[in-house]
């Protein structure tokens, strides 16, 4: 089922996409929150999102660039503001398609099947983990706090992603190591130290202090 995000703040129009989606199979959830888009999204982690362009605070040109900093999700802008320069502006900032207010919801829906099809027949969809705050995209193994950009080795992304997909349980020292290097392989038992304690570094220097717990004797994990 894919799940469909709708940043719009006019209650009627919303709920009525909402429901004729939902009439279409897709799980659908609507932005109540506009200070919080960004966390939205991240927990919600839609494969579409609609979104309006007047919003209350920041325009939906803003979030739009806030969301792509995060992924390539398909946005298909829907607004009355539908002169050309706005579709441009709209197409320019990272948008995939644009719908006119007043629409007819058959549009509406077939424009998300069309784009739902392009995007995710040939390929899985971009999967976000967070923590605190930092934003790890499986898509592009890149991690985001606070609007930078925290460089990752393949094996900072490898463990990162392993404990963050253990959110709250302990990954011992020889799961990590088994899914980090080949079983057929030898590796010292103090690389993985040497990795984690380097990983921690790079975490500390960009504000995510105390990030990755160690359970002495027992291995690793981030708090639920």
């Amino acid at each position: 089922m894919y799940k469909i995000l709708i940043v719009e703040d006019d209650a009627i129009i919303a709920n009525s996409i909402k429901k004729c989606l939902e009439n279409w199979g897709y799980d659908v959830e609507l932005v109540e929150d506009f200070n919080g888009i960004i966390d939205q999204f991240v927990r919600f982690s839609p494969q579409l999102v609609l979104m309006d362009i007047a919003l209350p605070l920041f325009n939906g040109y803003h979030w739009c660039t806030e969301i792509r900093k995060l992924s390539k999700v398909p946005i298909i802008f829907i607004s009355s503001n539908s002169d050309n320069m706005n579709i441009v502006m709209a197409m320019n900032m990272g948008g995939d398609d644009f719908i006119a207010k007043p629409f007819d919801v058959n549009v509406l829906v077939a424009k998300v099947q069309a784009i739902l099809r392009r995007a995710y027949s040939f390929q899985g969809e971009a999967d976000l983990l967070e923590y605190r705050g930092a934003i790890l995209n499986l898509s592009d193994a890149s991690l985001i706090f606070q609007e930078q950009k925290v460089e990752l080795t393949k094996n900072d992304f490898r463990i990162l992603k392993i404990l963050l997909e253990n959110k709250g349980k302990v990954v011992s020292r020889d799961q990590m190591m088994t899914r980090l290097w080949d079983d057929n392989c030898f590796v010292d038992d103090n690389t993985l130290t040497v990795n984690i304690a380097r990983l921690r570094k790079k975490l500390d220097e960009a504000g995510l202090t105390e990030f990755i717990t160690t359970k002495k004797g027992s291995g690793y994990l981030v708090e639920d």
